[in-house]
């Protein structure tokens, strides 16, 4: 199969990858646009997982008040060099971030920063709920996990679709611009304000 230079071009656009790994992922997808995005995600997360263990001490912390001026986010995200972190693609990374966290309000970073008492007073109130629909036991336990994955898609900023993209999370975000950075990207910390709330 024949790769042109503009199938290159135009997945190298929507990807940020380089040329060659533009290429290599299309002749392996025999031409197929999505499958060759899609496996540039995952070998660029993937590079972003072998990433994970350097350290992120630069970044940018930004603030998102929300039109009205009802909703408030202060963010902070890391990454490894003041070279990337005073780039505009990092800026708007971080932005973006904050207005997901305004829009979609998150309460925490990652699913490991849940407490396991939310994890086990959500578990039981679902099986609860299973129970007083007459659900078999048997498969109480399995539909519980499926709902515990929808609640960790609400609560956890990485796990949520992303505001712009619902086919993607805001973790499939931030492994993108790790992939295009080539460095370790982190989101240490938010905290958002609503006018009124505790």
């Amino acid at each position: 199969m024949t790769i042109t230079a503009e199938q290159v071009k135009q997945l190298r656009e929507r990807t940020g990858a380089g040329m060659m790994e533009c290429k290599k992922a299309l002749v392996d997808a025999e031409g197929d646009v999505e499958k060759a995005i899609d496996a540039l995600r995952r070998s660029g997360i993937a590079r972003a997982g072998m990433r994970a263990e350097r350290a992120v001490k630069e970044g940018l912390v930004d603030a998102y008040i929300h039109p009205g001026n009802r909703v408030g986010v202060l963010i902070e995200v890391n990454c490894e060099t003041d070279f990337v972190a005073r780039t505009a693609e990092f800026a708007e990374l971080v932005r973006n971030l904050a207005m997901q966290v305004a829009a979609a309000g998150a309460d925490y970073v990652r699913r490991e920063e849940v407490p396991v008492e939310s994890l086990e007073r959500e578990r039981e109130i679902y099986a609860a709920q299973l129970r007083e629909q007459g659900k078999p036991e048997a498969m109480i336990g399995k539909i519980v996990i499926g709902k515990l994955e929808k609640y960790h898609a609400e609560v956890c900023l990485l796990e949520q679709p992303y505001i712009r993209d619902d086919q993607k999370t805001v973790g499939d975000l931030v492994g993108e611009a790790a992939a295009k950075t080539g460095e370790n990207i982190v989101v240490r910390r938010f905290v958002r304000f609503r006018l009124g709330q505790e």
